[in-house]
């Protein structure tokens, strides 16, 4: 599949907008209508026998929200915790789901001809989960198929079918 069939519910001008935010040295993009808010890091409360890389739940205004530190999840070199670490929230097929990013950059408008597809290799991430890179400039983006990537087995945080 094309990257552009991948993103084929754009909006007339086939130009999306995506939130980008840092991991490490790695810049990434995600749908900015994938996006219900950003929050400050608080830790959360830990689940017992849950994977690393999900650090626990959190109560967001009633609604217990699992948290995903995508550093960890990455395998990036370290996940420290400061005051640039935000929490993205995401609403996904009704789920909320919140991931721990070192910093958010800004929100991007990409169009299909400045997005490439990205290329086979091993990597920590699946490669079905990666929409494509995108360029503005000299900055490269990394663009993920959040949805996808929290539906995976390993994730089990939202389910394909709901």
């Amino acid at each position: 599949m094309s990257v552009i069939g991948k993103t084929a519910d754009a909006a007339p001008t086939g130009a999306r907008e995506y939130l980008t935010f840092r991991l490490d040295q790695e810049e990434y993009g995600i749908d900015i209508l994938k996006v219900q808010e950003i929050r400050g890091y608080e830790p959360p409360t830990r689940i017992a026998n849950a994977p690393e890389f999900i650090k626990g739940v959190t109560n967001l205004r009633g609604t217990i929200v699992p948290i995903v530190d995508m550093r960890l999840k990455f395998n990036c070199a370290q996940a420290d915790y400061n005051s640039f670490t935000v929490v993205i929230i995401l609403n996904l097929r009704n789920r909320v789901v919140g991931i721990v990013v070192d910093s958010v950059s800004d929100v991007m408008e990409l169009t299909p001809e400045s997005i490439r597809s990205a290329p086979d290799i091993e990597s920590a991430i699946d490669n079905s989960c990666i929409l494509g890179l995108g360029s503005v400039g000299e900055r490269m983006l990394i663009l993920l198929d959040i949805e996808k990537l929290m539906s995976s087995v390993d994730m089990g945080l939202v389910t394909a079918n709901e």
